[in-house]
């Protein structure tokens, strides 16, 4: 079994900053791609940053310049630094991965979410 546990969320006010968190445990043999994603009550689920697992990111548009996406590969560690928070960051966030737990085999999983609201 594989779990991914999302932490760092809460309450903040537009400008402020919030850490997210993901602890990946369980039977893994490999990571490949992380990601976080966020969603809005009557929205699809859209990717908020990426990160391979060589380190190469990709941003939403969105958030592009005030998030970074870090990964720590030693500690199965996933994290999305968020800067300069506005109120249409307000969404519940779930961390994404794509995990290997052998050689042959290979599943997506996800987290829980964890609440971001920015107040204005």
């Amino acid at each position: 079994q594989v779990q991914l546990v999302e932490s760092g969320g809460g309450l903040v006010q537009a400008g402020g900053s919030l850490r997210l968190s993901c602890a990946a445990s369980g039977i893994i043999y490999r990571i490949r791609a992380m990601g976080w994603y966020r969603q809005v009550p009557g929205k699809q689920r859209e990717l908020v940053a990426g990160i391979t697992s060589g380190g190469s990111t990709n941003y939403a548009d969105s958030v592009k310049g005030r998030f970074t996406i870090i990964r720590d590969n030693a500690k199965n560690m996933l994290y999305l630094q968020m800067n300069s928070l506005k109120p249409e960051d307000t969404a519940v966030y779930y961390c994404n991965a794509d995990i290997m737990t052998d050689w042959a085999a290979r599943g997506d999983f996800w987290g829980q979410g964890t609440q971001v609201t920015v107040s204005s």
